[in-house]
């Protein structure tokens, strides 16, 4: 369980990243469905990829540590299922979206949970380094 978790925390944190980086460099063209929303929603998209590249930055760090902590993991899971139940107010308030976001939703909704359950997977194989760290 604990490599599960390291795997899976360093996998969302280069996807992240790269996702990030993606929507800094094409815009608007980064989102099916919304190529020519202007440049408002170009500024807010770049911005908002910077700060997707962060939260992969927060994951891989995250991830180097030893045991990956349990709490921080916790945090950011938190922070992707809120994103999926973002979707769903999204959809609840202005309908269905292009089909690849509904895409996007199933995976926050359905992997947020994953992390929450194997949060202190690596802090209860290591209990001797989680009690160093201040766990």
């Amino acid at each position: 369980m604990a490599k599960a978790l390291r795997v899976l925390a360093w996998t969302m944190g280069v996807a992240c990243v790269a996702i990030g980086f993606f929507h800094i460099l094409l815009g608007n063209a980064a989102v099916p469905g919304i190529a020519h929303a202007g440049p408002t929603v170009d500024s807010f998209g770049r911005f908002m990829g910077a700060v997707f590249a962060g939260y992969g930055a927060a994951w891989i760090r995250a991830a180097r540590q030893d045991p990956v902590p349990a709490g921080t993991v916790r945090w950011l899971a938190a922070v992707f299922l809120l994103g999926g139940l973002a979707r769903v107010l999204s959809i609840a308030v202005d309908g269905w979206p292009q089909g690849f976001q509904v895409v996007l939703m199933v995976i926050e909704l359905g992997l947020a949970p994953v992390y929450f359950w194997l949060a202190d997977a690596d802090e209860r194989a290591r209990p001797d380094r989680a009690h160093a760290a201040g766990a």
